[in-house]
């Protein structure tokens, strides 16, 4: 089998990996020419555990390359973005998955089998993909083999949960999913489950929307708690000793490239209907205004004060940047008019002209605060004496819940948050 896989992201690469540590000819397609430079070298340009290795590996025994256009495979596996459109809804933006199609169906012949991994709006493969495909004169189910197949990995252990997970496969006819199955037995150990596409495209956007709700609720709940004097992650604790309560932890917000994403493309088809999914929504975009409130607070009776952010990405222990709620805080601080220094150990330069990335030191000294926004591996154990000495005022705030108690540092959470006066910071000012 020869599998042709456009875009090379962070899905399409592992996606592209796994089948060719499996047998499978694997050709990758990006608009990129550094990409494919670098991946034809055996080098990646994403961070993931384990991907590298894999990548060399099938660059030298020959079972992947990376090309700018496509060209004849047996397989189709389209992995490009879908981000949201500037409209009213933040809606699906489908043109990347439609130009792919387009590009690809040149190279198409019959007997293909053509799968969408993209996460895409509900009714996309039925009413835009399928009339594409149809136009150039096949006829699904018996010419070519259509799925939509909606990737379901966590950044950190994608190549794990490739393998492990259960899989949907959603066909435009039971045909279609029979073969888009015998795709993915190459290497899902995980179940295979066969359905229509418009209930696998939905299936996976609840999956995020379900766990942006949820979060949702408890980051509605830490600011209640915050306006009541009460701890909200005892409340958290508290309330999931009940067997039937799983309440998520809050944080500084929601992002990445599917929670902050996803649940619009359900609001966006239907939103006299989706109102819980749509004020969800509202309420992990406005938390990073909550958290740069609540950091001015704490260095309010400062002259100049100066904040040490740590951590940029939207999520631990990835350089992904996409939708990351530490950059909505960071620049809501500069607007504020705060001296703001930004450190990450998982990025080497920043998406946002507005600020630069330095080293740990850089970013302590003379601190009046240190806010921790991700929670990387680095941050979990902060050395406290470097800390105490290079730091203005000694506080520290943890959005993530990471950090532990530290000799000589004030650390703050969003559970004693409220406990923390700003007459305190004044004792301790030069």
């Amino acid at each position: 089998m020869k599998l042709c896989t456009i875009g090379l992201g962070y899905i399409g690469l592992p996606s592209s990996a796994m089948f060719a540590d499996h047998g499978t000819d694997v050709v990758g397609v990006d608009i990129d020419p550094r990409i494919v430079k670098m991946l034809n070298a055996g080098d990646i340009h994403i961070e993931e555990p384990g991907l590298e290795d894999v990548i060399k590996r099938v660059v030298a025994n020959g079972k992947f390359r990376a090309t700018l256009t496509p060209e004849p495979a047996d397989v189709f596996l389209i992995a490009v973005p879908t981000p949201n459109l500037n409209d009213t809804y933040k809606s699906c933006d489908l043109k990347y998955v439609l130009a792919a199609v387009r590009n690809m169906l040149p190279h198409v012949q019959k007997g293909n089998v053509i799968i969408v991994e993209s996460t895409i709006a509900p009714r996309t493969m039925d009413d835009h993909v399928r009339p594409l495909i149809e136009a150039a004169g096949f006829v699904i189910g018996q010419d070519v083999f259509v799925v939509h197949c909606p990737e379901r990995v966590l950044p950190g252990q994608i190549l794990h949960e490739l393998i492990h997970n259960n899989r949907i496969v959603g066909g435009l006819t039971p045909a279609c999913a029979d073969a888009g199955a015998a795709v993915y037995e190459t290497f899902v150990q995980g179940e295979i489950v066969k359905t229509d596409a418009k209930t696998a495209e939905m299936s996976k956007l609840m999956e995020n929307t379900f766990r942006d709700v949820n979060i949702a609720l408890a980051n509605e709940l830490t600011q209640v708690c915050h306006k009541l004097e009460i701890n909200v992650l005892d409340v958290i604790e508290m309330a999931n000793m009940h067997p039937r309560v799983n309440l998520h932890h809050p944080g500084p917000g929601v992002g990445g490239h599917c929670l902050a994403v996803d649940p619009y493309f359900i609001v966006a088809k239907a939103p006299s209907l989706a109102r819980i999914i749509h004020t969800a929504r509202e309420t992990n975009v406005n938390m990073p205004q909550f958290v740069a409130e609540q950091a001015e607070r704490l260095v309010s009776s400062h002259v100049r004060p100066k904040i040490a952010v740590f951590g940029v990405t939207y999520k631990g222990n990835v350089d992904d940047m996409r939708e990351s709620p530490a950059v909505d805080v960071i620049e809501q601080l500069i607007d504020r008019g705060l001296d703001v220094s930004v450190c990450d150990p998982h990025v080497e330069r920043s998406i946002s002209s507005r600020f630069e990335l330095v080293d740990e030191i850089d970013a302590i000294q003379g601190a009046d605060l240190a806010l921790v926004l991700v929670d990387h591996d680095e941050f979990k154990q902060f050395d406290s004496r470097r800390l105490a000495n290079q730091m203005r005022t000694p506080v520290l705030f943890d959005t993530k819940g990471i950090v532990q108690p530290l000799e000589d540092i004030t650390v703050l959470n969003f559970g004693n948050l409220h406990t923390y006066q700003t007459t305190e910071v004044d004792a301790k000012a030069i």
